[in-house]
């Protein structure tokens, strides 16, 4: 069997073939993974985030107010590009057919 190093790597790590590359008579089965942790309840759960939101940077109320101009701005003035080559190239398809 033609194969690349990568590919080789790749079953070997898989346990198909060998060192050599020649493929493997007898399979490895595959690991069981072992659930030692029992799953958290819901009042953990909710512990958990409130704490991970904690640690959440929050833009002040001014950043959030300059955020908000500044995509106000861009999508007024994208509107604007797209509203005025549509109206360009609409003129320019009815002078091109005398409509």
């Amino acid at each position: 069997m033609s194969m690349n190093r990568e590919q080789k790597r790749m079953l070997q790590r898989q346990g198909e073939v060998d060192a050599e590359g020649e493929p493997v008579r007898e399979r490895r089965q595959p690991q069981q993974a072992s659930h030692t942790e029992e799953r958290a309840g819901v009042t953990q759960f909710a512990r958990e985030v409130r704490s991970e939101l904690r640690k959440v940077v929050w833009p002040t109320r001014s950043e959030t107010t300059n955020y908000t101009v500044v995509v106000v701005i861009t999508i007024v003035a994208i509107t604007a590009i797209v509203a005025g080559l549509d109206w360009i190239f609409s003129q320019s398809v009815l002078e091109l057919f005398d409509v």
